[in-house]
């Protein structure tokens, strides 16, 4: 039996499709958007870090540690991923969520978990799209991940598809995966 993953909600990015702002603060349906994904992605990990580059001290409220990027130059979720395995023990899992995602499925990681079929990683897909921030990531992924961005790597997909060769899940629900992006969207329908 597997134990439980540590969780990883990433927020740590620039917010640019928001106009600047920190995309996990933004309200939605009455309630910031980090905190709406923690409360479906806490009962699914044993602890729960998040990958903030601004507003730690409020990160820090709602999880057991707040992790910045290693790297200065905000090269995307792929830093936060990358803070998160350098301090995972050797024989855990990270299961990673984007702090837009308010639907989140509640059993994101068992069936993320189910999937692997003997591979370090695993990623959800739903409705034909992939969804690389929703993954399953073993810690010895770490050291190629530091390399893939030491290489100037940015792109979350192409690392897990073609440096980890991850497992694909699907997911029947397509809502479940529905990005929070635009301050529009945060306006919009459920």
């Amino acid at each position: 039996m597997r134990p439980r993953p540590t969780g990883l909600l990433l927020a740590g990015g620039r917010g640019q499709r928001m106009g600047g702002v920190d995309k996990g603060l933004q309200h939605y349906q009455g309630q910031p958007l980090a905190l709406q994904v923690l409360a479906r992605l806490r009962p699914q990990v044993d602890r729960v870090l998040v990958s903030a580059n601004r507003h730690q001290d409020v990160y820090a409220e709602w999880c057991d540690t707040v992790l910045a990027d290693r790297l200065a130059d905000y090269p995307g979720p792929l830093a936060g991923i990358d803070a998160a395995l350098c301090g995972l023990g050797a024989d855990e899992w990270l299961l990673t969520a984007a702090c837009d995602l308010p639907e989140l499925p509640l059993d994101l990681g068992d069936r993320l978990a189910a999937g692997l079929a003997g591979r370090p990683a695993a990623i959800a897909r739903s409705g034909g799209r992939l969804h690389p921030t929703c993954a399953l990531l073993h810690a010895s992924l770490g050291p190629g991940l530091a390399a893939y961005l030491a290489d100037g790597g940015r792109r979350v997909q192409a690392w897990l598809l073609e440096q980890c060769h991850a497992a694909v899940v699907d997911f029947d629900d397509a809502a479940a995966f529905r990005n929070v992006n635009t301050l529009e969207d945060l306006n919009g329908p459920a």
